[in-house]
């Protein structure tokens, strides 16, 4: 049986760059998965919006960690992403994602990131292969 908290613990200490940007895992389940984000001011854009990466990176974030729900190192082999709204500094920027294709090894996830009113900032869509190595927690 997987245990979910310690693979968000894993999640959130192993991932060095989401770290850096503040990005936490919050929970995951069997192929689902929560991350968020306060929006800071080295977080913006000259447009003093969130910055189109910090979304991006939410959205993957949020994938990966929902991919590894099943107990198995993955990589990101396409994705995309549509940006509907931006962020402001102090916004909660989070990021959920769920399986739509559960392969051998490929598997497909939709996410959606909101700010802290549930408005939608954007969707995109992860494609990841999963490799042979199982994660040890």
């Amino acid at each position: 049986m997987i245990d979910f908290e310690k693979i968000v613990e894993y999640r959130n200490k192993r991932n060095r760059f989401a770290r850096k940007l503040g990005i936490v895992v919050e929970s995951i389940s069997p192929g689902t998965a929560r991350v968020v984000k306060t929006i800071g001011e080295d977080d913006l854009n000259p447009l003093g919006l969130a910055h189109g990466g910090v979304y991006f990176t939410l959205a993957d974030s949020a994938a990966g960690s929902a991919m590894v729900s099943k107990g198995y190192a993955a990589v990101t082999m396409n994705a995309s992403y549509n940006f509907f709204r931006g962020a402001a500094v102090g916004d909660i920027v989070t990021a959920e994602a769920t399986e739509v294709k559960s392969g051998k090894t490929i598997c497909v996830f939709d996410v959606r990131v909101t700010n802290q009113k549930s408005t939608l900032l954007g969707t995109g869509t992860f494609t990841f292969y999963q490799l042979e190595e199982k994660i040890e927690f």
